[in-house]
């Protein structure tokens, strides 16, 4: 039986959390209640309590009656420090809803109530239900904090948009649906125990843009697509995930970390900051080979030149520098979209040149699978063999790449 611990701080959507309730337990889940004491002004425990079947804890100066047990588990023989026992004793905690007050709290570290001080000693994953006006939700702290906190590890709960609870005001805000609320946990649950889980993922997406003035610059038609299908995948399974995005323009998973970068330059110094802390890097981005020797600070008129000549330089070759600064025990895959014939060897003479663990190999000659296309066909390479993954979506393409990787550890 999965032990959920919800913690509930203050807000009128603290009703909510009472329906959550009833769904978990009907589901077969023990669920344990902290409130916050600003939270009791709008639901009392007692209504907790009888849902959960269990004591509802204010305050770490209380005694729990069940001495940090779930229903239905054996009492234990002392009394424990329930700041401590309760999260620990918990397979999940989610605290909905979250005030700005209580994410502000947590950003800092702060721990000035039982609520807080269970989420800091928390090693099950943690779960944040954001809840409050759109004004406050939009403000740069809150969002600042909410950023803060999903590099740290914590998933986040998008808040719903519709009518909230001061008269008439519309916007973002809203906890998000009981039955939401639940199936997030649900799935944070499946992954916790999985071979993903709390692996650190670095991906790479898009496609670089070298400038040659400040207008116009040489680049590629990468959309970003299979990097951040990949992404998505990996936190599916439970992986902490940054994404180092080149000029894309899709949306962005809240789950995710997106560092965004413009030029090959700043992409490789991104990588040499996230790297060392990964254990599985993807490097999907179509990154320049070349780039102008020059870029001219303004923007270069036709008025001015009757022909334009453009000397072009190399590019910092990424894969390979990480490949080279590597630690023991961590993960690298490359992509390598050619065009022709005589790409798949080019493609086995990149795994072996570049010292990675994996190439994905796709012939962009096939504009069906070429850039921005929304599916694709790779041949994977590894030093073991080679595996062709047919024609499909690039989610599902994204799952099976990382079924690979995982057996390279196998």
């Amino acid at each position: 039986m999965p032990k959920l611990l919800l913690g509930v701080s203050g807000g009128i959507a603290a009703y909510k959390a009472l329906e959550f309730v009833r769904l978990a337990t009907e589901r077969g889940h023990s669920v344990r209640v902290i409130q916050t004491p600003s939270s009791k002004r709008f639901v009392g425990s007692a209504s907790f309590a009888a849902l959960t079947g269990a004591p509802v804890l204010t305050s770490e100066w209380e005694r729990d009656p069940l001495r940090g047990a779930f229903p239905g588990e054996p009492l234990p023989q002392h009394d424990p420090a329930s700041h401590l026992a309760l999260v620990s004793s918990a397979d999940l905690y989610l605290i909905a809803p979250a005030s700005a007050n209580t994410i502000a709290k947590l950003a800092g570290g702060l721990a000035d109530n039982l609520l807080l001080s269970a989420a800091l000693a928390a090693d099950c994953p943690l779960l944040l239900a954001p809840a409050m006006n759109h004004r406050m939700l939009g403000h740069a702290a809150t969002q600042a904090n909410l950023a803060l906190l999903r590099e740290r590890g914590v998933s986040i709960i998008d808040p719903d948009s519709g009518r909230l609870a001061t008269h008439g005001e519309y916007g973002a805000g809203r906890l998000a649906a009981p039955a939401a609320l639940l199936e997030a946990c649900e799935a944070a649950l499946r992954t916790a125990d999985g071979a993903w889980a709390g692996r650190r993922v670095l991906v790479t997406a898009g496609g670089t843009r070298e400038a040659i003035d400040a207008v116009r610059f040489i680049g590629n038609r990468s959309s970003g697509r299979m990097g951040f299908a990949v992404a998505a995948a990996a936190a599916d399974r439970g992986a902490q995930v940054t994404v180092i995005a080149a000029n894309v323009a899709l949306e962005r998973d809240p789950r995710i970390t997106v560092i965004d970068v413009e030029s090959a330059e700043q992409l490789a110094a991104a990588c040499e900051r996230q790297a060392p802390s990964a254990d599985v890097i993807v490097m999907c981005a179509a990154v320049a080979d070349f780039r102008p020797t020059t870029t001219h600070d303004g923007k270069i008129s036709r008025s001015d030149v009757d022909r334009l000549a453009v000397e072009f330089e190399p590019t910092e070759d990424i894969l390979a520098s990480l490949a080279a600064a590597r630690r023991p025990g961590q993960t690298l895959v490359g992509f390598a979209a050619e065009h022709g014939p005589q790409g798949l060897e080019r493609a086995r003479d990149k795994l072996a040149r570049k010292q990675v663990d994996l190439i994905a190999f796709n012939d962009i000659a096939d504009p069906s699978i070429g850039f921005d296309a929304r599916e694709n066909e790779v041949i994977l390479i590894t030093a073991a063999g080679e595996q062709q993954l047919a024609k499909a979506p690039k989610q599902e393409i994204a799952e099976q790449l990382l079924d690979a990787i995982e057996n390279l550890a196998a």
